[in-house]
């Protein structure tokens, strides 16, 4: 069985900085799934019912998916915080997998907005 971790003081703060930049990171990825929810439901009513191979169900499972790691990361932050016995490496592991998770989905928006634009710039 492995020690209680002990925290200093500095290593505290700089946990609840990263658990701060967390909640952020939660509260775009909430406010664009918003925006992602209000598109689907506009795709789905053009195209009627999406199938689950459809482009518009893979970009929601791919949301879908890094809202999971969000979730799994805030948690695991809280659990360590109320003194549960997980190791603070996991933690860590966790809140930087969710990170990476975040900024790959907004690079692939961003792309897909591009690619958007460039189609809408096309003289027909």
């Amino acid at each position: 069985m492995t020690p209680p971790v002990q925290f200093n003081p500095a290593a505290a703060h700089q946990l609840a900085q990263m658990q701060a930049q967390q909640r952020l990171m939660q509260e775009q990825a909430r406010a664009q799934q918003v925006v992602g929810d209000q598109t689907s439901a506009a795709l789905g009513a053009v195209q009627g019912t999406q199938a689950p191979g459809s482009f518009g169900g893979v970009l929601d499972k791919f949301v879908h998916g890094v809202n999971d790691k969000q979730l799994e990361s805030t948690q695991a932050v809280n659990d360590l915080l109320s003194g549960k016995n997980i190791p603070l490496h996991q933690v860590v592991i966790k809140m930087q997998e969710a990170g990476v998770a975040f900024q790959f989905m907004v690079e692939v928006r961003n792309k897909l907005l591009e690619g958007y634009q460039e189609l809408m710039r096309m003289q027909v």
